[in-house]
């Protein structure tokens, strides 16, 4: 994807000047139009951006400093961050390059500059793709579709729906293939074979991934007719390229053989790439498939040769990238240092001021770190302390409904001796008083009279005083009334209520209606649990 997109690149080129790169330095004191200054600085730095890069920076940055200067200052900065952004990309600092692409493109399209826009988001397209952010990516791409057909140029619109359709091209087939189509019909009334043969190849390979067969060779043939003079060695080896994995699918050996070594061919010059290895594993696995082991270990050996190269030449460049960014950010840090103590005149103390502040800020992070893991600790003992208040609650009511089922309990012997008194009362057999009497004896022997003594001790225990101050605010409460206002205070519902004392559900809703209106809450709209808890 990277290689196509690199074919599409849209950039602004700068006519190159006759006189060397020292005349041009020698030059640059003599003039004070700030103008030519940035337009000189810039020269410069893209002259020296491969032999002396450090150099290269401190010319784009007296660039950037003399545009400030300038007549149009905002569009001649928007410039010098296009011309810092080309040179970040070609060390492939994609970050950095990214940040200066998006600063001249705020500048501009404040200005409403539709051109430079356009050209701004073809590149921020190309490096959000190659950074792999395929959603950015499409939307510039789509930006830069619609001002190209605004524009009605066609070889631009081809390149630019190629580049969207590869973009879907492992994401959605059908999408990819929308855009391919679209690229090709406009393809077909203008005369770059190059590009055509490309957005062919391109249609055959998302035709292959879709398992199209017919389609998958008509448009490979389409593109094979089209390689004529007018195809550089390149745009002919990604054909071949992409038509012997095709073939590869489709177990067709020869033709993968065939095919591949051409590419190898048209590549010769510039073979240690990704496409190089690609490739020669190709021919590796087509030789291990038709058991010619010889053929196979020689494209092996070079398989491995190409990879160990390129697996150097990219930790090479990963060290220069990081080696880069960290210059970058080291060379910002000092400008805003400068710009923002103007008044010190020795860098040693701005290097100082650095140091100290970022061991304030280690020792910040200390700091919040411990308070973090101090409120960590705390709410851990909180919610300890939560699950045990919990716990002591839920205890505590499985204890209180063991009493109260003993009050019912106590309340229905009562019941029974009182029932049994009666019926002893209206019996005139002799046996049967005495069997009552038997009967009564045992039932008063089990009977505990002073259970609810018990349980207000126990809730007093824990409840200090509720009942004490109960009595003394309400003494026309019963008994009942108590015990009902107990339970309520413990946040039982009413079915819960029935249940400990056995008194059917709408007793307990009348018993708390009498309850509401001894407490002078009819007419208020407050829970009676919440009101029993405030006392």
């Amino acid at each position: 994807m990277a290689r196509l997109f690199s074919i599409f690149f849209l950039i602004l080129s700068f006519t190159s000047y006759s006189q060397s790169t020292k005349e041009m330095i020698d030059s640059l004191n003599s003039i004070n139009d700030h103008q030519k200054k940035v337009e000189l600085c810039q020269k410069i730095a893209l002259d020296l951006q491969k032999t002396d890069w450090d150099r290269a920076l401190k010319y784009i940055e007296l660039a950037e400093t003399e545009a400030k200067k300038a007549k149009e200052s905002e569009v001649t900065l928007a410039n010098v961050y296009i011309t810092t952004g080309k040179m970040y990309a070609s060390k492939d600092v994609l970050d950095i390059a990214l940040q200066y692409y998006l600063k001249a493109y705020d500048i501009y399209k404040n200005n409403e500059n539709l051109e430079e826009i356009a050209k701004l988001e073809n590149n921020l397209a190309i490096i959000y793709a190659v950074g792999n952010n395929k959603e950015k990516a499409l939307k510039y791409f789509l930006n830069v579709y619609r001002y190209q057909q605004s524009k009605n140029d066609s070889v631009k619109l081809v390149k630019i729906l190629n580049n969207i359709g590869t973009l879907y091209l492992n994401k959605n087939l059908d999408s990819s293939l929308y855009y391919y189509q679209k690229a090709y019909s406009i393809n077909k009334v203008i005369k770059d074979n190059a590009l055509k043969a490309n957005v062919c190849t391109n249609l055959a390979r998302a035709y292959a991934l879709k398992k199209d067969k017919t389609n998958a060779d008509h448009y490979f043939d389409e593109a094979f007719s089209l390689l004529n003079n007018q195809v550089d060695n390149l745009g002919k080896a990604f054909v071949y390229e992409s038509f012997s994995e095709y073939k590869l699918k489709e177990k067709k050996y020869d033709d993968v053989i065939v095919n591949a070594k051409k590419a190898l061919e048209l590549r010769k010059e510039n073979l240690y790439t990704y496409s190089g290895l690609n490739l020669n594993k190709i021919l590796y696995q087509v030789y291990v498939s038709k058991e010619d082991y010889k053929n196979a270990v020689y494209y092996f050996q070079k398989y491995n040769a190409i990879n160990d190269s390129i697996h150097v030449e990219e930790k090479a460049v990963n060290i220069e990238r990081i080696k880069l960014e960290q210059d970058y950010k080291v060379r910002t840090q000092i400008k805003t240092l400068i710009e923002q103590k103007k008044l010190f005149k020795y860098f040693v103390v701005g290097l100082i001021l650095v140091v100290g502040i970022l061991i304030l800020i280690i020792l910040l992070i200390k700091y919040r770190n411990r308070n973090i893991k101090n409120q960590l600790e705390q709410e851990k003992l909180k919610s300890s302390m939560q699950a045990l208040n919990e716990s002591l609650e839920a205890k505590k009511k499985v204890l209180i409904g063991k009493a109260m089922a003993e009050i019912h309990r106590t309340d229905s012997i009562n019941e029974i001796l009182t029932d049994l008194k009666q019926i002893k009362l209206k019996t005139v057999n002799k046996e049967m008083q005495q069997a009552i009497d038997i009967v009564l004896k045992r039932l008063e022997k089990n009977l505990n009279t002073d259970i609810w003594k018990e349980f207000e001790i126990s809730f007093e225990q824990v409840h200090k005083s509720f009942f004490d101050k109960l009595t003394v605010d309400y003494p026309s409460l019963t008994p009942k009334d108590r015990r009902l206002c107990a339970l309520l205070y413990l946040d039982l519902t009413t079915k819960e209520i029935s249940q400990i004392t056995g008194q059917s559900f709408k007793s307990i809703e009348n018993a708390r209606t009498r309850l509401r209106k001894k407490f002078d809450l009819t007419n208020e709209k407050v829970n009676l649990s919440t009101y029993l808890n405030t006392i």
